[in-house]
């Protein structure tokens, strides 16, 4: 009996396309995009070269302060404006829950990163509001939150001295690692732990007497509870002198406040706390394993500015280090959402109903494995690649990217199929070469052309009119398989 022959797939050319009518910019102008920004689009290509550069424009977003658009998204969530006492009131009267006022803080800021053009700072608050971190569902925390959240942001790119003082004079701050109520007779060490080990020297650097001398130097602060507003008792304050990592106080005042700021500003200027925020920084815009050198050189920085945020940046970007780091930087699950957002150039608008795309936000990223400022411990969510490159985070991106390529989904806000198409008729590889090209900013790959290929079963060199089926009733597939290519990914 004579056997069947089988018939072997003929060989493909996935050779990449070329459409270089689609301009891109250039590597090093991505790779700072990339890094201080969540998502890169041609209009905020189109903005930095306006600007004189790559470098240009990132020093305007480090000095021009006014962000009229964050300024209107704040609008958006009117609970986040109430006093503390109006959402804790509101909640004990079920009016609305402490919950649903905590979700409308994780959305404004994923619209803020979405539409704002200052994202220099939308990554720089993300950064330390991670390094000081307050989680939205601490017990009795939130009606402070949002609060908290616009303190950091607004020293964001001062002094780190000036955050520090705030942050953890803050309500927030105070209420979530139990310095609320602490007094001489039983002082809760665990802020003053935190501080040491998590804001400031770091683990390892401080002793338990250190611990016990800082949280007696905080005793005293209390909350109001007829007005929510934050108040200090005389009598329960230690007023016994202090000695903390080189630092000594009298302490002699019954009102401890001052002594408590000078310690505050003494370890944001200790050696060790510059090295420890340097290291912190290039983790999270150069790469998971910070090099030695470079952190040196950042703390220094820090040290010979008065602990100031922003020439610390500006040496970062000026660095060896920071430009050969490009495509190490893995995006979070939040930053994941955001980027869909941004190169699918969504019209985000003022949320009217629960399901509106706005309000869905905070879903999406925890849908990916972590919606913002909801890691449990005082130590913030990881910021290296680790901690989110992992199967289930892969499979959720897959559906999210599913349902966004359809361009209907979460509702019509994003732009048309249309919009995205160069002149027609094309190669199918130069069609691809130039959707890469859109959403990505760079040319596209034999890899690339191959996924979409065999996501769509058209050939590379197929003519694509503006009759086929790929540019019609298939694009969401063809969308679908660009959105899950590495360079999404990369941060």
């Amino acid at each position: 009996m004579a056997r069947a022959v089988r018939r072997l797939p003929r060989r493909l050319d996935y050779t990449p396309g070329s459409y270089p009518a689609t301009a891109v910019p250039s590597a090093p102008m991505l790779h700072l995009l990339s890094r201080f920004s969540y998502g890169v689009t041609p209009a905020l290509v189109a903005e930095a070269t306006a600007a004189g550069g790559q470098r240009a424009w990132f020093e305007a977003q480090l000095t021009n302060a006014y962000d009229g658009t964050a300024a209107a998204v704040a609008d958006w969530w009117p609970d986040l404006k109430r006093s503390p006492l109006e959402i804790y009131a509101r909640d004990l009267a079920g009016i609305r829950p402490a919950w649903q006022v905590m979700t409308d803080y994780v959305n404004r800021t994923l619209a803020r990163r979405i539409l704002s053009p200052r994202p220099v700072l939308e990554q720089v608050t993300d950064l330390l509001e991670n390094h000081l971190h307050v989680p939205v569902n601490g017990n009795l925390v939130y009606p402070y939150r949002p609060q908290y959240g616009d303190l950091i942001r607004a020293g964001a790119l001062g002094r780190f001295e000036d955050l520090l003082v705030g942050a953890l004079q803050h309500p927030a701050m105070l209420m979530y690692l139990n310095a609320i109520g602490s007094t001489k007779a039983h002082p809760n060490e665990n802020l003053a732990r935190e501080l040491l080990e998590l804001h400031t020297v770091g683990v390892g650097n401080y002793t338990e007497a250190d611990v016990k001398a800082t949280a007696r130097l905080m005793t005293g602060f209390l909350i109001d509870l007829t007005s929510g507003a934050l108040t200090y008792n005389l009598a329960a304050h230690d007023t016994a002198p202090v000695s903390i990592l080189g630092f000594t106080d009298t302490n002699a005042d019954r009102d401890g406040r001052a002594a408590y700021v000078r310690l505050l500003r003494y370890l944001a200027n200790h050696p060790l706390t510059a090295r420890r925020l340097a290291t912190k920084i290039v983790v999270r815009f150069v790469r998971d394993d910070p090099p030695a050198a470079l952190v040196d050189r950042l703390a220094a920085v820090y040290l010979a500015n008065g602990t100031a945020i922003a020439p610390v940046l500006r040496a970062l970007v000026a660095s060896d280090e920071f430009a050969a780091s490009a495509g190490l930087k893995l995006r979070d699950p939040a930053e994941d959402v955001v980027n869909s957002f941004r190169i699918l150039r969504a019209n985000l608008v003022k949320p009217t109903t629960a399901t509106s795309p706005a309000n869905l936000l905070s879903t999406g990223a925890q849908n990916l494995g972590h919606a913002p400022f909801t890691w449990p411990s005082p130590d913030g969510q990881p910021q290296v690649a680790a901690a989110w490159a992992t199967p289930a985070r892969a499979a959720a991106s897959l559906q999210l990217h599913t349902k966004l390529a359809t361009l209907k989904y979460p509702a019509a806000i994003f732009a048309t199929t249309a919009t995205f198409l160069p002149p027609l008729p094309l190669a199918f590889r130069d069609l691809v070469d130039h959707l890469h090209r859109v959403l990505y900013q760079r040319p596209s790959t034999a890899t690339v052309l191959q996924a979409c290929c065999e996501a769509t079963g058209v050939d590379p060199a197929a003519s694509i009119t503006s009759k086929h089926a790929v540019v019609g009733t298939g694009f969401a597939t063809l969308l679908g398989a660009l959105l899950d290519q590495p360079a999404f990914y990369q941060r």
